[in-house]
């Protein structure tokens, strides 16, 4: 099993042969290296991917990058994650976005946070301890009233970042 260190590089599947063989967990590693550890900067080993080029648009590039990460953690949770997993992995996305949501600074967090990827290791992490049970229905529900929390709170951010600088000139 690679560390965490080498899973960072995006180069390769994150997950082990045996949860690849799930045709949507395949899907699930593919895509969250896909918005988080794609590319890499010339000269570096820093690593970026969808996300990070939709944390340019300011505003609507955040709310696209937290729904496509919706996406992924309900599939992760149709798959059998159970409702604590899924509430770190809402905490990584959350964090992502309320912080993605600050000018310049949100972008250099989202260049190296990639709640997408941290979430498919943790994903990696759970399967192998063997501790995937627990209902889904309740957490999807939360999954949705989350991401509508969080794009409110996205949205108040943003206005009061527009607000403070229109207040500068």
């Amino acid at each position: 099993m690679k560390s965490a260190s080498q899973s960072l590089t995006g180069e390769s599947a994150v997950l082990t042969e045996l949860q690849l063989g799930h045709k949507s967990l395949r899907w699930v590693d593919r895509y969250s290296r896909l918005l988080d550890t794609r590319f890499r900067i010339p000269g570096t080993k820093v690593r970026f991917g969808l996300d990070f080029i939709l944390g340019l648009v300011p505003g609507a590039g955040d709310a696209i990058s937290m729904g496509l990460s919706g996406i992924l953690i309900a599939t992760m949770a149709r798959n059998g994650a159970s409702p604590r997993l899924v509430l770190r992995m809402l905490g990584n996305v959350g964090l992502d976005a309320l912080v993605g949501t600050i000018p310049v600074l949100g972008n250099i967090f989202d260049l190296f946070y990639k709640a997408n990827h941290r979430n498919l290791l943790l994903l990696r992490e759970y399967y192998v301890e063997d501790k995937h049970r627990g209902s889904v229905w309740p957490i999807l529900m939360a999954i949705v009233i989350s991401l509508i929390i969080l794009l409110g709170l996205m949205v108040m951010i943003f206005v009061w970042c527009i607000n403070a600088l229109a207040n500068l000139f």
